[in-house]
């Protein structure tokens, strides 16, 4: 059986990521799902209540992928270098950032979705934030690492890095830059 609603998100997220919120209408939607714009509405009434539906469905995911990684690595720089690969498929799919591509657009998104994609970025700096700490905790990261504003850093260096290589250099020039930021954080070697 056909679960719609859910080949709507997928597909609206690819849009969005694609082209931006402004950049697709239903009926862009509509063809790329094999339905009618009617249909549509029957699942998310107005673009408003998809957009928030994508973001928390995109929220959920990296919430899984945030709690796998710390299941499966170890220490702060490992678990900065797993983060980072969480953008690769966005690079090799020639895909931006769900978020991000919604942030572009902060001005003509309506109220809730902008809260929705700032508590997106505030959880993951967060997340990113106690990860350094504990690594430096741990010795996995440079001692003089301030947390809170390395954590900003790294999601502005890697949204910045996915946006950029998806226009140069691809996987390869993601792959340096996430070389060089794991590198910035790494304690000296004695």
């Amino acid at each position: 059986m056909r679960d719609t609603r859910s080949e709507l998100l997928m597909q609206a997220e690819t849009l969005v990521r694609g082209r931006g919120y402004s950049g697709f209408s239903y009926a862009d939607l509509a063809d790329a799902v094999g339905i009618r714009k009617a249909s549509i509405h029957h699942h998310f009434r107005t673009k408003e209540d998809l957009a928030v539906a994508l973001v928390a469905a995109y929220d959920a995911r990296y919430d899984e992928a945030l709690a796998a990684i710390l299941d499966e690595t170890a220490d702060g720089l490992s678990r900065i270098e797993a983060y980072g690969r969480l953008y690769l498929s966005g690079v090799e799919t020639g895909l931006g950032c769900l978020c991000a591509a919604l942030a572009v657009e902060l001005d003509t998104l309506p109220e809730a979705v902008r809260t929705d994609v700032a508590r997106f970025f505030d959880k993951h700096i967060a997340w990113l934030e106690h990860v350094l700490a504990e690594g430096v905790a741990d010795g996995s990261i440079r001692a003089s690492v301030d947390p809170a504003a390395s954590a900003r850093m790294v999601v502005a260096t890697l949204e910045g890095a996915l946006l950029l290589e998806r226009l140069l250099a691809g996987a390869k020039g993601f792959g340096n830059t996430l070389t060089a930021l794991g590198e910035s954080l790494r304690p000296a070697r004695g």
